[in-house]
């Protein structure tokens, strides 16, 4: 299993990965990501940007890379930057399949990508992710899983997966949306030949979300990698838009809000691999204090007090423009 990489590595930082969602495309929901980019986001200024973050996150010990064929052109930047650095051979790529990517490089496009989990679109773009990533590909997952998702009831998709599985891929979903406990302990239950199929979930976990917490531990103690997204909560929990507390704690650890943010889930012990969004490689520096943040129980307690009911924080989240 690819993940045994992660397991075996010893760098501060090897639990901290480094997801493409902000820098593969030139919109997206991230706040304050009008200030992060370029005004001018050509395809190879974002190229630019990303092999920097990539530069960076490697030389920092990051070894979990995470794009997704709707990120934009996040598969085809992190393919370049892999083929141009041959000596890279220890780390694990992952990408994700079930949405395509509808804006056609315009962050003011009406829609920025359409969902479908059916076998002729993950037959599709399987095809277009080998093309880029061939071999150097280890994860494969499917993209939002949710319970009313036919990527949970579908035995031919099943079949091609687990035969995905069985030439070497490791076979994984991420969950979105307020019932990502429902759509974990769901797949948690599908099986090939008796054998689970899944092997990774990852999910949004952060310090104003956290009730997919007993369905990921779950996940967890049957033997799956848990990777956590969105541990900024799409950027309110950094800088001018962190809650009080948060700067409050920040400002005792004499770290940033997002290094505080990120260590609160490191903490969890179901969280194999906590992803860094960063779009700058300041942030990404920042980001990756999240390993020396040690955080007292006071300090989690008071922290704990920033949860929202579930319905309400995906609320939030879809209202966030798209910049």
């Amino acid at each position: 299993m690819p993940f045994a990489r992660l397991a075996a590595a010893t760098t501060p930082t090897c639990h901290i990965g480094l997801g493409l969602a902000a820098v593969g495309r030139p919109g997206y929901i991230n706040l304050g990501r009008d200030r992060d980019l370029p005004a001018d986001r050509t395809v190879e200024a974002m190229r630019e940007r990303t092999h920097d973050l990539l530069d960076a996150a490697y030389a920092q010990g990051v070894r979990y890379f995470d794009a997704a064929r709707s990120y934009g052109r996040s598969e085809e930047f992190l393919a370049g930057w892999l083929r141009e650095r041959p000596d890279v051979d220890d780390v694990v790529v992952g990408s994700k399949w079930g949405y395509t990517y509808t804006a056609d490089w315009s962050p003011d496009a009406e829609q920025h990508e359409v969902k479908d989990h059916g076998v002729a679109t993950y037959e599709r773009q399987r095809g277009e992710t080998d093309a880029l990533l061939g071999e150097r590909l280890d994860l494969y997952q499917i993209h939002s899983l949710t319970p009313d998702s036919p990527a949970l009831t579908d035995k031919d998709l099943h079949a091609r997966l687990a035969e995905a599985a069985a030439r070497g891929a490791t076979v994984g979903f991420s969950t979105s949306g307020p019932a990502q406990a429902d759509a974990i302990r769901a797949a948690l239950a599908v099986t090939v030949g008796g054998e689970p199929l899944f092997r990774t979930v990852q999910s949004t976990y952060n310090a104003l979300e956290t009730s997919a917490e007993p369905a990921l531990a779950e996940a967890h103690a049957a033997g799956l990698t848990v990777i956590v997204k969105e541990g900024m909560a799409n950027g309110r929990l950094a800088g001018a838009q962190a809650p009080a507390v948060l700067r409050a704690v920040s400002e005792e650890t004499a770290l940033g809000c997002d290094a505080v943010a990120l260590a609160l889930v490191l903490r969890r012990p179901w969280a194999g691999v906590v992803l860094s969004g960063a779009a700058t490689v300041g942030q990404l520096g920042s980001n990756l204090h999240a390993a020396a943040v040690d955080l007292d129980d006071d300090q989690v307690a008071r922290l704990g007090a920033l949860v929202e009911e579930s319905a309400a924080y995906w609320a939030h989240r879809g209202q966030l423009p798209w910049h």
